[in-house]
């Protein structure tokens, strides 16, 4: 216990920054737990409250600038990367775009604090066109909220939050253990589901040949491109006669869809 809040006094700005830039680069990691310990230690005197605040801040910047200019310079192809890491690619992605397509770019306040998003809305931001400046001022204010709300409540819990850590450490490498088998535990489960949801959809799956093929035979189909709008703005190549739809407007578009002939869907 005392080396590790050793090091943490010692490193604690730059392990915070590190921490955080990772964890906004896409790792799947999260630095909720030491931002609380940063708190806790700026309330016990042993770390300035301002630095745990500017150095996680600066952090989240650094990464969220570069998956923003990613986005800026490749458009919808880096989400196409973002959903091979993500254990939920299609909902994350779909739901920030459905975010960035209601509340336009203030999306970034609050994209950290909701799991999944904060890592899409950078690149989205950049898709958007979004000047620099502006992408820099909202994201360093959502990043501002939701470092400071963790930091804070360590800051004002730091007395409760070392009796925590003490009895927590009671229980010695067993802990460790129960935690890094429920978190292996939860990442086989979600793996396990999306395979099985994939093997699912390849029962209808056609190849782009196959449709190249029905397309040049003068086949009865109907082409459904159901790519959300930020998606089809930042690359409006379709397939040819294709319908643009977005699933979201289903309910409200749904008689548009030919109900006569063999229904093909793509979004990506």
């Amino acid at each position: 216990m005392d080396k590790a809040i050793e090091f943490l006094v010692h490193h604690g700005y730059a392990v915070l920054a590190a921490w955080v830039f990772a964890e906004q680069f896409g790792f799947p990691i999260s630095s909720i737990p030491l931002l609380l310990a940063g708190g806790a230690l700026a309330g016990a005197g042993n770390l300035r409250l301002a630095e745990v605040l500017v150095f996680p801040v600066a952090g989240s910047l650094l990464a969220d600038s570069i998956w923003f200019e990613i986005g800026r310079l490749k458009g919808s192809s880096v989400l196409n990367v973002l959903c091979r890491v993500s254990l939920e690619p299609d909902s994350c992605v779909r739901n920030a775009e459905n975010l960035f397509a209601r509340k336009g770019p203030n999306t970034l306040v609050v994209a950290k604090f909701v799991p999944g998003l904060s890592v899409v809305a950078p690149p989205l931001a950049g898709m958007f066109g979004m000047t620099i400046p502006r992408f820099l001022m909202l994201d360093g204010a959502g990043a501002l909220a939701y470092i400071g709300t963790f930091v804070s409540l360590g800051y004002v819990f730091s007395h409760q939050l070392g009796r925590v850590a003490e009895i927590a450490l009671g229980f010695g490498t067993w802990l460790l253990v129960l935690l890094v088998a429920s978190v292996i535990l939860y990442l086989g489960w979600k793996f396990f589901q999306r395979q099985r949801f994939l093997r699912d959809l390849r029962i209808s799956r056609i190849t782009p040949e196959e449709l190249k093929r029905k397309m040049d035979s003068n086949e009865e189909i109907a082409i459904v491109d159901l790519r959300h709008a930020i998606d089809f703005d930042s690359d409006p190549n379709t397939i040819p006669g294709a319908i643009l739809l977005p699933s979201e407007e289903f309910e409200r578009r749904h008689m548009e869809i030919p109900r006569d002939r063999e229904l093909i869907l793509f979004c990506t």
